[in-house]
């Protein structure tokens, strides 16, 4: 196939701009976590989306990536890209975007997200007639024909999403976590980082288990009954973004919480039984992750943002 010169100078830009498509795939997730709505819904599950609300999903990813890369307004196409017309199109189901006529002859960036497969891609493509199914439905939309996808230039293909945790949890632990009624969202909280723990856990989250519009202020320290100062007596720690949590989750050998992210551990204090596990010094003490089934100690109070008050084990 002939060299695409544009096709080339929008990847490389969008590459420059993103190049292991962390950025891309934070927006994706939050723009299905914006469509869930969680904090006034409960909502956590795709399927529950009403077919408008999953209808604007195309034009949420769409004003969501300009508003992140800033992208400028296009003629034919949503945008223009380096200088070169590129139309944007997404679908929750993988080939299965719809093309409009008027993207014809002008690049496509195609982008998929399963929320149940916690995977998305991103690819380019010249769109060119032979290559599409349809036109014939009553707004003469296309897709791509199978045989053809081998036509997209793959950005990031099957990449991971962030994981929706609350859709992937256990059924019994999810009802757990979910309790029914109003007044119950910091209760909610807690229940979320007593019960999850050694996974990222997004804001998203948080929001559709607080249902409540400070739902950050659940987390964090001050009242004794949220979740920070309330799970320490159990041993639960539950790490932020801050620089200094994510420097006790590296010493620890868990996953770093990423902006607007959590991780919780049941920990304890190093013991010589411990020394072929990472660990993290917090508080001049060095804390262990504790396994299940072992007991944990009451959990130190982490360093707030600008402390420096954590040291890896090789310190």
């Amino acid at each position: 196939m002939r060299r695409d010169a544009e096709l080339t100078i929008v990847r490389d830009h969008l590459l420059q701009l993103d190049p292991d498509g962390k950025r891309f795939a934070t927006i994706l997730r939050n723009t299905i976590d914006q469509l869930l709505n969680g904090e006034a819904t409960g909502r956590y599950d795709w399927n529950t989306l009403f077919k408008t609300e999953k209808t604007h999903a195309g034009t949420l990813v769409e004003i969501n990536l300009q508003r992140e890369f800033t992208f400028e307004d296009g003629d034919a196409t949503d945008y223009r890209i380096a200088g070169v017309q590129v139309d944007c199109k997404y679908s929750q189901r993988f080939g299965m975007w719809m093309i409009p006529p008027e993207a014809l002859g002008h690049l496509c960036l195609l982008v998929w997200a399963d929320d149940h497969l916690s995977r998305w891609s991103a690819g380019l493509m010249r769109i060119k007639r032979e290559w599409l199914n349809g036109g014939t439905n009553r707004d003469m939309k296309f897709t791509v024909k199978a045989s053809h996808r081998d036509k997209i230039f793959w950005l990031w293909k099957d990449a991971q999403l962030p994981e929706n945790v609350l859709l992937h949890l256990d059924e019994a632990i999810r009802a757990r976590i979910l309790i029914p009624g109003k007044n119950k969202g910091q209760a909610r909280v807690r229940e979320l980082f007593r019960s999850v723990h050694g996974k990222r856990i997004g804001r998203g989250v948080v929001r559709t288990a607080a249902q409540q519009l400070d739902y950050m202020a659940r987390v964090r320290e001050g009242d004794k009954g949220r979740a920070r100062p309330a799970l320490r007596p159990e041993g639960i720690i539950i790490l932020g973004d801050y620089q200094s949590h994510q420097a006790v989750a590296r010493a620890l050998g868990g996953p770093v919480p990423g902006e607007g992210e959590f991780v919780a551990h049941r920990v304890a204090r190093a013991r010589p039984e411990h020394h072929d596990r990472p660990h993290a010094a917090i508080d001049g003490d060095y804390w262990v992750i504790a396994r299940p089934g072992e007991v944990a100690d009451p959990a130190p109070r982490l360093p707030e943002a600008q402390e420096s008050r954590v040291r890896t084990a090789s310190t």
